[in-house]
């Protein structure tokens, strides 16, 4: 038993020195001058160097597109957790073949790639003149991103007891009052794993900014970083301090939600 025990262990830290090393490799390279790149990539870097995050900010334009991403992410995310949250409690409360049906509209929208859609979306969205505008990402992002919040949100609201909002409505509350003051709050854990997988994918997608914000001035970090790495491709300290850069606001968000992910996405698919 103990050498199993033993045996996974040695499984599980390889696992994680697998992953961790491209981490490793990033950030190492970002702290290094060309020179000491060139003769040992993958030492420690000795001594380090903070000169290619100032370089890299300022060339590849990082402060107007990290502000571009956290309006969008942000705002996304209100609209998301706002409109998920509230549809998924009808849902899960309404025992009706309409909500039923509804339900299953929803989860179709999580099997079909939201690229089928791109096409007729861009025109929709050119033609209400949302194109190259903070707007038009965002409502893009809600309503491909919603059968999935909604998805998780359902399986949540469908394991709490009913009588929290029954109580609630028995005292004279309205149903919405009933969920803003009374189910909403119970709804931290998933609200948690809503949030974090949302914003993961939300700012990191490339493509959608690429093509709807591409040549406005209002580019994502991802477009910035990938012009940036065009640009200085034969640089590699300066490309991968920006990939840092682009990358460390969502990575400390995750870091400290990380605890709600599991938790929330196990509930999800429990309901």
């Amino acid at each position: 038993m103990r050498s199993r025990t033993f045996l996974l262990e040695i499984v599980m830290i390889a696992v994680a020195v697998a992953f961790l090393f491209p981490v490793y490799a990033l950030v190492t390279l970002s702290l290094k001058s060309p020179d000491q790149i060139s003769q040992t990539p993958l030492s420690l870097p000795n001594p380090p160097t903070g000169a290619n995050f100032t370089e890299a900010w300022s060339a590849a334009a990082l402060g107007p597109s990290l502000m571009n991403s956290t309006v969008i992410t942000m705002a996304s995310l209100v609209a998301l957790i706002a409109l998920g949250s509230f549809a998924a409690y009808f849902l899960a409360r309404t025992a009706t073949r309409l909500g039923y049906g509804l339900y299953i509209l929803f989860l179709l929208g999580i099997v079909l790639p939201f690229q089928l859609g791109m096409i007729p979306l861009y025109e929709l969205v050119s033609d209400l003149g949302l194109i190259g505008t903070h707007v038009g990402m965002i409502i893009f992002y809600t309503g491909v991103q919603m059968p999935f919040t909604i998805f998780l949100y359902t399986g949540f609201i469908r394991a709490l007891p009913r009588e929290y909002a029954s109580a609630a409505q028995i005292d004279g509350a309205s149903h919405l009052t009933a969920f803003t003051k009374v189910v909403f709050p119970l709804l931290r854990p998933i609200t948690g794993t809503v949030l974090i997988l949302n914003a993961v994918f939300i700012w990191n997608d490339f493509f959608t900014p690429l093509l709807y914000l591409g040549g406005s001035g209002f580019e994502t970090v991802p477009v910035s970083v990938f012009a940036f790495v065009g640009q200085y491709v034969s640089d590699y300290g300066l490309v991968f301090a920006g990939l840092v850069l682009g990358a460390l606001p969502i990575v400390v968000v995750f870091l400290v939600l990380q605890k709600y992910v599991i938790k929330g996405f196990s509930s999800g698919l429990k309901g």
